[in-house]
This record gives structure tokens, C-alpha cells and sequence, in this order.
């Protein structure tokens, strides 16, 4: 019988109690890896996950919350920064306070953890960072300005990171979703005048004509932060139906 990919290391994702979050941590855990994850709404997370109750906009928080999850873990070999909230509008429709809130969250909760965690992937022979990122950051999408200018800096932060850890034996990867089936789009959707017609709207947009799967970013994901993977670093890996590459005929 094989031993599994992740067997003997472990894993913090953050925002890890929904959507890509969830799907991903619950994946490492299934392929042997021990996980905790950080999560404003951290409760019932099923077996064996362990929650832990974290604001990445509070610093002091993170770090407690950090070195908490290293020492019910034994130590931190994988960190997944997947935290993360939208934004809608215009250059025009948000106010300084918003674009510095969704900065706040987006990309310096990644620093702040990133930041905390450090010590501990420093110690680890398989350390891997894996962010989520967004083809936002390679894409022009209409009423994304504020959600696409923080997913431009993750994808940034990503490539950087990667260059000043590389000697260290540290990898930082980040994955590029298209529009994902979360609870976001689901409550984005609600909103909308007409759900129906936003969501064949949403479909029609990935080339595939379909909304990605949480359980496909996550697969992507763990592929980063695999063992398996340790020549990669630096790299953006698309999960969008094929929307970024990809120019295909309307279908008639």
C-alpha cells in the first residue's frame, strides 16, 4: 500500500471553514496531511480538522492564531493564504475606505500570515506557500476594479515571495480560479435582479460554459503544495474553464 502524498506534514488554510477553503483542506487531509484552519466562523468543521478562530486584519490575532495551529499541529510545512472577500463596482462605485478595507483583507491578511508563519516553513524540508489568487489578476473583468487591482498584488506578492524565499527552500505558488461555485457567488447571486440570468451569464463567460468547481481549485492547490511539485515555484497555475487562455467562436 502506497503512503499517502501528505502523510507526516501539516497544513494551516486560511478562510478554510467554506467554499475553496473547506474543499482544499478537507483534499490534504485525505491525502494524510494534519490541518488547521483559520477562519472568522471556524465551528463544525468535520473530522479531522481542527478550527481556529482568526481576523487576518489583526496582526496580534494572527500570530497567536499561528503559533496556536503549530503547536496543535507540531509545526506548519504548508500554508494555504485563501482568505479572501469581493468587491463590485467601478473606478466610480467604491469609496477610499472600501478599497482600503478589501486591501486590508486580500492582500495583507496574506503578508500577516505569511509574515507569522515564516519561522515555521523555515524549519520544514517540504515548506510550500500556495495563495489564492484570481483571473482577475490576467484578466479585464467590468465591475471587478477594486477585487481585480488586490488580485493583481497577490499574483505580485506571489512572484516576489517566491524570489526571496527560493534559497531558503521555500515555495510560493498561487492558484488563478475563474468564477468558482462558493457561497460568494451563490450570495452574489441572490443579490442579483434576475439569479437566473446572472448565473448563464457567469457560465457563458468561462469557455467551458460552466462555473469551476471548488473541488478543482483545490486539486490545483494541493498539486502546488505537494512534495511532489518541489521544482515549482514562482508560478500562477489558471483554474478558469479556460478563460484566460483561451479565444474561442461564439457557439451558433
Amino acid at each position: 500500500m502506497s503512503t499517502p502524498e501528505f502523510a507526516g506534514l501539516t497544513a494551516l488554510v486560511t478562510g478554510g471553514a467554506s467554499g475553496i477553503g473547506l474543499a482544499t483542506a478537507r483534499l490534504l487531509a485525505a491525502r494524510g496531511a494534519r490541518v488547521a484552519c483559520l477562519d472568522l466562523t471556524p465551528d463544525d468543521l468535520p473530522k479531522p480538522l481542527i478550527g481556529i478562530r482568526a481576523d487576518v486584519t489583526d496582526d496580534a490575532g494572527v500570530r497567536t492564531a499561528v503559533e496556536e495551529a503549530a503547536r496543535l499541529l507540531d509545526g506548519i510545512d504548508i500554508l494555504i493564504n485563501n482568505a479572501g472577500i469581493g468587491a463590485q463596482g467601478t473606478l466610480e462605485d467604491n469609496t477610499d475606505d472600501e478599497w482600503h478595507r478589501v486591501f486590508d483583507v486580500n492582500v495583507l491578511g496574506m503578508v500577516r500570515v505569511t509574515r507569522a508563519a515564516l519561522p515555521h516553513l523555515h524549519r520544514s524540508d517540504s515548506a510550500a506557500v500556495v495563495n489564492t489568487c484570481s483571473i482577475a489578476a490576467t484578466a479585464g473583468l467590468p465591475d471587478r476594479v477594486l477585487y481585480s487591482a488586490t488580485k493583481g498584488a497577490v499574483l505580485a506578492l506571489t512572484r516576489a515571495s517566491a524570489a526571496d524565499l527560493v534559497h531558503s527552500g521555500i515555495r510560493v505558488n498561487c492558484v488563478n480560479p475563474g468564477t468558482a461555485d462558493t457561497p460568494w457567488i451563490s450570495r452574489l447571486l441572490d443579490r442579483a435582479a434576475d439569479p437566473a440570468a446572472e448565473r448563464a451569464a457567469l457560465d457563458a463567460r468561462q469557455p467551458m460554459g460552466r462555473l469551476v468547481a471548488a473541488e478543482e481549485v483545490a486539486a490545483a492547490i494541493a498539486y502546488l503544495a505537494s512534495p511532489l511539485a518541489g521544482s515549482t515555484t514562482g508560478t500562477d497555475l489558471a483554474v478558469d474553464g479556460g478563460m484566460h487562455g483561451l479565444r474561442i467562436r461564439p457557439r451558433t
